[in-house]
C-alpha cells in the first residue's frame, strides 16, 4: 500500500480550516456569451491532469495536486487551495488503490457530492493476485491508460454535452498517438525473451511485464523502500548481489523516491557496469504523457542492446 494517503490524515485539521473558513479569491472575468464555461477538473497528479487535457482541450481547467516533477509524491501535504479547487470540481482523478487516498479525504471534507470521481485502478479492472498486493502503478500500463482516456471523455460529456464529439475524437487521437509505443514495446518483449533487471520499487512493473522483462529484486526489497521501511542487510546484500554477479542487464530506479538504500543498489549498478533505467511517478517538466512513456521506453531499449 502506497504511503500517500498516509498524508492528508495529517492535514485533516487544515482542510477543517479550508471548509469552515472564508477564502477570498480574485473575481473571474465574465465569460464570453458564445464561449462555453470551462469544466473544472481535479487530478491527484499530472500524469492524470495531461490526460484530462489531451481529451478536454480547451473546454476544460485542470488542477494537478501533485505536479512538481521534483517532489516526493510520498511526502504529498494536503493544502487549502487544493481543498478550495476541489470543492468546485465537475471531474475528479484519482488513482485508487490505496495511492492517493487523500483524494477522497479532501473531497469528502470540501462537502463537493456532485463531482463525478474517476478512480483509474477501478477502470483498468485491474485485482491483486493471489496472496499478493495490487500494484497500483496504474500509469505504466498503456492499454488502462487507453480506458483511462475514454472515461474522462464520457464523464467530459456528461458534465458539457455540447462538447461530447470533440471529447471522443480527442481520446481517439490520443489513443492513436499510444498505438506505436504499444508496438515498440511488444516488439521489445519479443526479444527480451524473459531477459532479467531489477527494480528500487514497484513502480514501473506493468511496463517491464509488458516488454517481456524478469523482475529478479527480492520482494522483501522493493516491498520495503516503496513502505519507506528500512531493509535487512541480509535482504540488501542478495538485491546487491544481482548486479555484483551480473544476473540482470538493468536497474530500472525511481528517481522520485530515493534514500541511502536505493542510492547503494544504485551504486552496485554503476560498479558493475549494469544500465540504470530512471522512472518517476509524475511528469517531467516540459512533456506530456505520451512523450515521457517514449523516453522511458527508449531508455528501458538502450538498456538491454547489447
Amino acid at each position: 500500500m502506497h504511503p500517500l494517503r498516509s498524508a492528508a490524515l495529517c492535514s485533516l485539521a487544515l482542510l477543517a480550516a479550508a471548509c469552515g473558513g472564508t477564502t477570498t479569491t480574485p473575481a473571474s472575468a465574465p465569460a464570453s456569451a458564445s464561449a462555453p464555461e470551462s469544466i473544472t477538473v481535479v487530478a491527484s497528479t499530472n500524469v492524470y491532469g495531461d490526460i484530462a487535457r489531451q481529451v478536454g482541450g480547451d473546454r476544460v481547467d485542470v488542477t494537478s495536486i501533485i505536479s512538481d516533477p521534483g517532489q516526493d509524491p510520498h511526502s504529498y501535504e494536503a493544502s487549502t487551495q487544493n481543498q478550495l479547487t476541489l470543492s468546485k470540481a465537475k471531474v475528479v482523478i484519482e488513482n485508487g488503490g490505496g495511492y492517493d487516498d487523500f483524494v477522497d479525504t479532501m473531497l469528502k471534507a470540501s462537502g463537493n457530492t456532485s463531482a463525478q470521481v474517476i478512480n483509474a485502478v477501478t477502470v483498468s479492472g485491474k485485482t491483486a493476485p493471489d496472496g499478493g498486493e495490487l500494484n497500483e502503478h496504474i500509469w505504466y500500463d498503456l492499454p488502462s491508460v487507453a480506458k483511462i482516456a475514454d472515461q474522462v471523455s464520457t464523464a467530459l460529456a456528461t458534465a458539457d454535452p455540447a462538447g461530447a464529439a470533440t471529447f471522443t475524437a480527442n481520446a481517439e487521437a490520443f489513443k492513436g498517438r499510444l498505438k506505436p509505443l504499444e508496438e515498440r514495446i511488444a516488439a521489445i518483449a519479443a526479444e527480451a525473451q524473459g531477459t532479467a533487471v531489477a527494480i528500487t520499487e514497484p513502480v514501473p512493473l506493468y511496463l517491464l511485464d509488458a516488454a517481456g522483462l524478469k523482475n529478479l529484486t527480492p520482494e522483501e526489497f522493493s516491498e520495503a523502500v516503496e513502505e519507506g521501511d528500512d531493509v535487512s542487510p541480509a535482504v540488501l546484500a542478495e538485491t546487491t548481489a544481482l548486479f555484483t554477479g551480473r544476473k540482470v542487464e538493468a536497474l530500472v530506479y525511481n528517481e522520485q523516491t530515493s534514500g541511502q538504500q536505493t542510492e547503494q543498489l544504485k551504486k552496485a549498478a554503476a560498479d558493475s557496469d549494469v544500465a540504470v533505467v530512471p522512472v518517476t511517478e509524475t511528469l517531467p517538466e516540459g512533456k506530456d504523457y505520451v512523450a515521457w512513456m517514449t523516453s522511458t521506453v527508449d531508455a528501458l531499449q538502450g538498456a538491454l542492446v547489447p
